[in-house]
Parts: C-alpha cells; structure tokens; sequence
C-alpha cells in the first residue's frame, strides 16, 4: 500500500512472476515466495502476479487469491505490488480486485474481458465499473489482444481514463508499437505505459513509458532491471547492450507456450521444485528442450551475472 497514493512512483521492471506447482499440480506457496525473494534480491522494481505469465485461467479464485496474500506478505511494502486480478466474469475481477486492495496492493492490473471480444463501449462500461467499485485502488489495464481476441483503442483508453481518476496506466502487450505512441498521445504523457512485449521495453522508454512488465524478468531479472536503470542514468549503451544480450532469453521464452519454457529454466536453475504447468498447457517437448538449450548457450554470459541459488 505504500505506493498506492503515488502511482507515478510504480516504475521499471515490474517482474511477472510465474506461479509455481508441484509435480502433482497444486500450487506451491513456499515455491512462490522463494521467487518473489529472489526477485527482490535481484533488484527487480516491482513484483506482479496473475498476468498471462502466471496462469490465472488454470486457477480457482481461491488459489489466485491465496497466491496474492503469500506475495504481499514477501513483497511487504519494499517495492510497488500490482496483481492480476482480471477475469472472463465481472464476479470474479471485482472479488479478485477487493482481495487485492485488502491486502495492500499498489495497484490492480485488468485485463480486457477475454473470449467473449466486447466492443469498445462494453470495454468502457467494464473499467468504468471495476474503477468505480474501487475509487481508492490505482486500476491499471491490461491490454494483451493475442490472448483476448480483443484490443482496445487509443481512443477508449483516452476515454476511460477522463472518466475515472483512479485509471493510472496501461500494460500494454501489442507489437504494433504505433499503439503505444497513441495511447500516451491520447491520454497524456503523464498516462503510465507498461511495455508487456520483451523486444518493446527499452524503445518504450524513449516514448516516455514508465517500465515494463516483461516475462524475461522470470529467468534475468537482474539484467531487465539493469536495463532500465541504465537508460534512466543517462547510460544508453549499457541499457543497448543488455537489450541485444537479452534476445536469446526472450527467443528462449516463447519457444512454446509461455511460461512453459521459463519454468522449465527456472526448475533446473533450482528456483522451484517442479516446471510443471497446469492444462491446458503441457511442459516443453524434446524438440522445445532442445531449442531451449541452444538458447540458453547464446544467452549463458548474461545468465553467468544473474545470482541464482547455488
């Protein structure tokens, strides 16, 4: 809750983090707050939780919500908490979001209502609904069209945001880059704008964006982190450097299904006790493990940085 008056504040890499399971498939709570330390360790600005990235579809409102407390008991006010905590179904986000702002959340992140492609007017009645059910709680949209079959305009951004103080920013996971410029162009440069594309992070800054959101945060979090605090300082060639040095590990990420291929990473890194991943999503094949080693060689004097548990 620390940050919750000043959203302005909640800014760099927020990391993603995965939901950890156990081989059988129940949630690992210990798991997950082993990875919040070690993110916090690392030096990432923020911590979220119940993106794409941590499988919100695979889990009951219970276990997401049981997640969100473990989190908020590690993260403890150190750094900006923004949890996922849309869904499908109204019921579910407004209940999801009240567990957030109970337990000390900085902000909510939201996505667009998946499956059902609600048109602009009914994506702006559905923010403006969670918005006013929660006047007190900074609401971040998320925007991930690839997931939700749904992209919601510059326009009705714009539009949600005159209509609801309490509507700071967006997370916007589009690879149309001309989207970002419009969506601050229409609401204002000082709107926060969230990169979720990997290979978007560091451009994003120069558009006047305040972080990023970024899978790869799972797997190098020093490095995401280190990139933006060498682009705010002025070091452009470091923030260059480690954005070309990151390639591999993105590449890495989407070699199937994210996050599929980061947790099998993180398991073998010995940061949690199992790479499974809930149905639908199945742990990477020979062919995908395969891939992935190679990648991790192009990408291993990057990883040589990171401090993982010995």
């Amino acid at each position: 809750m620390k940050f919750r008056s000043d959203p302005a504040s909640i800014r760099g890499s927020i990391a993603p983090v995965v939901t950890p399971f156990t081989a059988t498939g129940d949630v690992d709570l210990d798991g997950l707050r082993g990875l919040v330390r070690w993110q916090l360790e690392s030096g990432s600005h923020g911590i979220s939780l119940g993106g794409s990235t941590g499988e919100p579809g695979a889990q009951s409102v219970d276990e997401r919500i049981a997640a969100m407390e473990a989190v908020a008991e590690i993260v403890a006010d150190r750094v900006p908490f923004l949890p996922g905590t849309g869904s499908a179904k109204l019921e579910e986000t407004l209940r999801l979001t009240a567990a957030a702002r109970d337990l000390g959340a900085d902000a909510a992140l939201v996505i667009t209502p998946y499956y059902a492609r609600p048109t602009q007017e009914a994506l702006h009645t559905w923010y403006t609904t969670v918005a006013r059910e929660f006047p007190d709680l900074p609401i971040v949209i998320y925007n991930v069209p690839s997931r939700t079959a749904v992209d919601i305009d510059p326009a009705t951004v714009a539009r949600i945001r005159r209509d609801n103080d309490n509507v700071v920013g967006i997370k916007e996971t589009t690879k149309d880059f001309e989207h970002f410029s419009r969506v601050l162009h229409a609401c204002g440069r000082d709107f926060l704008v969230w990169s979720g594309i990997e290979l978007l992070c560091l451009p994003l800054l120069a558009l006047g964006g305040a972080g990023f959101v970024s899978a790869v945060a799972n797997i190098a979090p020093r490095a995401v982190a280190g990139m933006y605090e060498a682009w705010t300082a002025g070091d452009t060639e470091t923030a260059l450097a480690l954005h070309y040095a990151l390639h591999p590990l993105v590449d890495l990420l989407f070699v199937e299904t994210n996050p599929a291929p980061a947790k099998s990473v993180l398991e073998r890194r010995g940061l949690i006790r199992s790479g499974h991943v809930r149905p639908p999503l199945i742990t990477p094949t020979a062919a995908g493990l395969a891939k992935i080693d190679t990648l991790l060689a192009q990408g291993s004097d990057l990883l040589a940085k990171e401090r993982y548990p010995r």
